[in-house]
């Protein structure tokens, strides 16, 4: 058997300064490599800009952490927009990279505060003007407490309730124009107008919160048939289209609740025009 003696290398003999490494991949190879992009958010399966697949599963917090990672001054402008009737989709013009699902929570959490705490404010102050400003002998008021629960289960239904229901409803009839997702956050940031209205509704003179109640009606109304109805109009069947009237009426009972419920405290000696409501309607 023979031996054949190799020349060492004089690199090797150097010491680990010596040492040099080289890829033999493309520059694209390496690019797409997750090796060469540890620090990415592809690598760790979050949702890229482009829309890419996730690898996580969506039982696990970082499937859903993409959504979630927004910053403020976006989610104030995708608030504010909603007040403003473009003819642009809200989807295309506003929800660009993807929707999110922070800025619809907080809408929706900050409404159901709004309407408990404005609510007891009307309140207090009908109780204040009905004794004319006297503090010997007022009643001492009592806050309603369940009207925070009530707040909860008729903002959190609608805001989030319905537009799952639309959603499956939709992928069932074979209209998959948009996600859950997309849903969601349309209906979320839709129900905004009703943060300030609900600020304002502490005015006692009934005619100015029916007026304000119908003005926010109007404008989240409005915002949620030109998002929704050209997503009904790409289905083949042409029934489909009247889901938007269904909706109208959910929405309507939507704000008839918000103002019968919440703000429908007079005083004693009525400030204003008389309200249009029923005596056996009124709290």
């Amino acid at each position: 058997m023979a031996y054949v003696q190799i020349e060492s290398d004089n690199r090797m003999e150097e010491g680990p300064e010596g040492l040099q490494f080289q890829s033999f991949l493309s520059t694209d190879a390496r690019a797409a490599s997750p090796v060469g992009n540890v620090g990415s958010n592809a690598s760790r399966g979050y949702r890229t800009d482009n829309g890419g697949p996730r690898s996580s599963a969506f039982w696990t917090l970082e499937y859903y952490q993409p959504y979630f990672d927004i910053d403020t001054k976006t989610v104030l402008r995708r608030c504010y927009t909603t007040l403003l009737p473009t003819s642009s989709s809200y989807l295309s013009a506003h929800l660009t990279p993807g929707a999110d699902l922070y800025g619809p929570f907080w809408t929706l959490t900050t409404l159901i505060f709004a309407l408990f705490i404005c609510s007891s404010l009307a309140s207090s102050i009908a109780a204040y003007l009905s004794s004319g400003g006297a503090v010997p002998g007022t009643p001492e008021i009592e806050y309603d407490f369940g009207l925070l629960s009530t707040a909860v289960a008729i903002v959190y239904a609608y805001g989030l309730g319905v537009p799952v229901l639309l959603w499956l409803a939709l992928r069932y009839m074979g209209v998959g124009e948009w996600s859950v997702v997309e849903a969601l956050s349309v209906w979320g940031y839709g129900q905004f107008v009703w943060i300030p209205v609900a600020l304002l509704c502490v005015i006692p003179v009934p005619l100015v919160r029916w007026i304000l109640v119908g003005i926010a009606f109007l404008v989240s109304g409005y915002f949620l048939a030109a998002n929704v109805y050209p997503i009904l109009s790409t289905a083949d069947a042409k029934p489909v289209r009247l889901i938007i009237i269904l909706l109208g009426v959910l929405h309507a009972g939507l704000a008839l609740c918000f103002k019968i419920l919440f703000f429908s405290y007079y005083v004693v000696k009525p400030e204003g025009p008389s309200d249009p409501l029923p005596e056996s309607l009124r709290l």
